[in-house]
């Protein structure tokens, strides 16, 4: 990677990607007892709501924008997003050891993966012809700071389109870091 591309959404959004798979790797290792599974599942839905909180914000508008079709793209990734957050909701509240976690656990991997080799081979190429360099950096710095400032509990009811999603994910990602702090939840 270029210097040029440090930072652009693309390289933002793809490093988030491989982030989540290394997790996701270990997870399906095997190893650590239910205490480290589900501190180690607590750390993934964070990044999960993080990233997605973020996508949702700015990549999404910048697919409506400059894709043909970008209103259905949109729309479908959205879509996705909201599954894997009705399934991230499910596990928050479940202990390791409960019949189920693994079960729903595998389900969030696969359909986190399914949309991630979407994204990557269809929708970020798109954007990356169709955005200048410029564009793509001004995006990929607007993620990472949506990001800092997410939620970090998923919250399948909340609104996710500009402006409302904008205006009230900060709301949401302060109660969560308070409820974070106060219940010993590392993310």
């Amino acid at each position: 990677m270029t210097a040029t591309q440090q930072g652009d959404l693309v390289s933002v959004i793809v490093n988030d990607h491989r982030e989540v798979e290394q997790a996701f790797g270990e997870l399906e290792s095997g190893t650590g007892d239910a205490e480290y599974r589900r501190n180690l599942a607590d750390h993934v839905i964070a990044e999960l709501v993080r990233h997605s909180v973020a996508e949702e914000q700015f990549m999404y508008p910048a697919v409506r924008k400059y894709l043909d079709g970008g209103e259905q793209l949109a729309e479908k990734e959205i879509e996705e997003h909201s599954e894997a957050e009705q399934v991230m909701k499910q596990l928050e509240s479940m202990d390791a050891n409960e019949e189920n976690f693994d079960r729903l656990l595998r389900q969030l991997m696969q359909d986190v993966r399914e949309h991630v080799e979407d994204e990557e081979k269809n929708l970020l190429p798109k954007l990356q012809q169709a955005c200048t360099a410029d564009e793509l950096r001004d995006l990929g710095s607007k993620v990472e700071h949506a990001k800092k400032v997410a939620p970090t509990r998923p919250h399948p009811s909340s609104p996710s389109h500009p402006p409302a999603n904008l205006i009230l994910a900060p709301g949401a990602a302060f109660v969560d870091k308070i409820r974070d702090a106060l219940t010993g939840r590392k993310t």
